[in-house]
C-alpha cells in the first residue's frame, strides 16, 4: 500500500467524492456530489492545509485531509482531519489507522502543534492513535465528539 498527496492523482478526485457525500451527505444537507468534486480542487494546492491524502495498492483504498476548519460551530479550532474513509472491502486492515498517522506527520513537519477533528461514532479508533475528546454536542441533527491531537506528544 502506498499513501499519495491527491496532488499526484487527481483523477481520484470523482471517486473519492461521490464515496464522502454518500458516507457523510446527513452532515453536509446542503451538498451534492457536484459541489463536492469542486471543492476537492481545492486540495490540490503546494500547501498543507489544505491537502489530501489517498492510500492505494492497484485500487483506490481509503482518504484523509487536513483542512481549516470542519466545523462552522467551531471556528476558533483549526486546522482539522476529515475525510478519513476507507472503502467498506478494504477495513479492519490498518488503512484507516496509516491515513489518519500521515496527515498527523504531515502536519506536525509543517509546524502545527494541535489538530481537530469531529466524529458521530468513531471516537475508540481516534484515541487509540493518541486523541481525546475535548467536546460532546449536537451538530447538524447529529451526536458528535469533538477530539485534539497534540501532535508534539502524539508522535515522539
Amino acid at each position: 500500500m502506498q499513501i499519495l498527496d491527491l496532488r499526484d492523482e487527481p483523477q481520484q478526485i470523482p471517486t473519492l467524492a461521490k464515496w464522502h457525500h454518500q458516507q457523510w451527505a446527513s452532515l453536509n444537507p446542503n451538498g451534492s456530489l457536484e459541489k463536492r468534486i469542486i471543492k476537492m480542487q481545492d486540495y490540490l494546492s503546494e500547501e498543507c492545509v489544505p491537502s489530501t491524502f489517498i492510500a492505494k495498492t492497484s485500487q483506490l483504498l481509503g482518504s484523509a485531509a487536513i483542512v481549516d476548519n470542519d466545523m462552522e460551530t467551531k471556528p476558533e479550532l483549526t486546522p482539522w482531519l476529515a475525510s478519513v474513509f476507507v472503502a467498506p472491502e478494504y477495513r479492519r486492515q490498518g488503512i484507516g489507522s496509516e491515513l489518519v498517522k500521515h496527515v498527523m506527520q504531515k502536519a506536525k513537519q509543517a509546524g502545527i502543534e494541535a489538530i481537530y477533528l469531529f466524529t458521530p461514532d468513531k471516537a475508540n479508533f481516534y484515541q487509540k492513535l493518541g486523541w481525546e475528546v475535548i467536546a460532546n454536542e449536537e451538530y447538524r441533527g447529529h451526536s458528535v465528539m469533538v477530539m485534539r491531537v497534540k501532535l508534539n506528544k502524539a508522535l515522539d
